[in-house]
């Protein structure tokens, strides 16, 4: 009996009932490793709101040691996020001290200060996520965002890739698996993740996972804490971002999520806040996929959808991202 047949087959009827959410129906130098600590003067991941003391529960844990003597990526725990407190977070975080020290160990292990990645299902696959804005100006209208012209000149080149770590039915697990990578592609043993930094040196990623996670929620956690944490050692950005959809019906992974950001200090893009003054909350009737519109952000019409609502809140992101570190090149 061909065990090694069975165990792929196994593992492709779990790919088959995690995509249930992504069915494509928008029809539309070894160098030290980071540490992972917290440090309670590090700069709030907050904009426009701010978090007070009854917003926070539980302790901070004590800062691990380090004898890191090169660029490092210190991020110190902080007290835990109230569940809901997310949602009370600005669609666009403030740009603060980790992503800059982040940043600057990318630099040193020769990351691109050009490029960022999408990670994710097939939410980041589609052409519709942000690709129109490598293809010229008959494709979008900036209406009142000129300016973001600037950040979409800069990041020429990473709109419409597509890359390792974004493909339909990935997890946050199985972006660290190497039997999802492409083997025309990726070298021996290298998860999709580890293929995408080695091919595209991004400097930044847009993290856009959970709705295939919620087939195991109870993993999810671990997961995207064990891709962060990778992510991070590579000088890489990480760059997390809740989810429209509440396909798990407690909202639990958008708090994993907010949580995960908040303890590590990193930015977090509050997408399921972007979506809440839209009709049906930017969501098509089967609750998971968003609603289509083409990036015409001059349109109120047009921007009553969630599709064009993404992709400036993301030029809005990145560009905040290029303005940080752009100087520091």
């Amino acid at each position: 009996m061909n065990w090694g047949r069975i165990s792929r087959l196994s593992l492709a009827i779990v790919v088959v009932l995690a995509v249930a959410g992504c069915s494509g129906k928008e029809s539309g130098a070894t160098l030290p490793m980071p540490t992972v600590m917290k440090n309670s003067e590090t700069p709030s991941i907050t904009a426009t709101a701010t978090l007070d003391e009854n917003t926070l529960v539980g302790e901070t844990p004590s800062p691990l040691e380090t004898k890191e003597t090169i660029p490092e990526a210190t991020v110190t725990p902080r007290p835990t996020l109230r569940p809901d407190a997310w949602k009370q977070l600005p669609v666009i975080p403030i740009i603060n001290d980790t992503v800059i020290e982040i940043y600057k160990r990318g630099q040193v292990l020769g990351n691109n200060p050009n490029a960022f990645s999408k990670v994710g299902d097939c939410e980041s696959v589609t052409e519709w996520f942000l690709a129109d804005f490598d293809k010229g100006e008959a494709y979008y209208s900036l209406g009142d965002y000129e300016y973001l012209e600037d950040v979409i000149d800069y990041f020429s080149g990473s709109y419409r890739r597509l890359g390792q770590a974004a493909k339909p039915g990935f997890t946050a697990a199985s972006l660290m698996t190497p039997l999802w990578a492409d083997r025309e592609q990726c070298e021996k043993d290298e998860s999709p993740l580890a293929c995408e930094f080695r091919q595209h040196r991004p400097s930044f990623v847009l993290i856009t996972l959970g709705t295939n996670d919620v087939a195991n929620p109870a993993t999810f956690e671990t997961n995207l804490r064990r891709l962060i944490e990778y992510t991070i050692e590579q000088g890489v950005v990480p760059v997390l971002s809740t989810k429209a959809d509440n396909l798990e019906g407690d909202e639990s992974i958008n708090a994993t999520i907010a949580q995960l950001a908040f303890e590590y200090n990193l930015p977090l893009w509050n997408f399921w806040a972007a979506v809440q003054p839209l009709p049906d909350h930017g969501l098509q009737d089967d609750g998971a996929h968003l609603t289509f519109g083409p990036n015409q952000f001059g349109d109120p019409q047009v921007m009553n959808r969630a599709w064009p609502v993404r992709n400036l809140t993301a030029l809005e992101l990145l560009d905040e991202l290029r303005i940080a570190t752009q100087e520091l090149k």
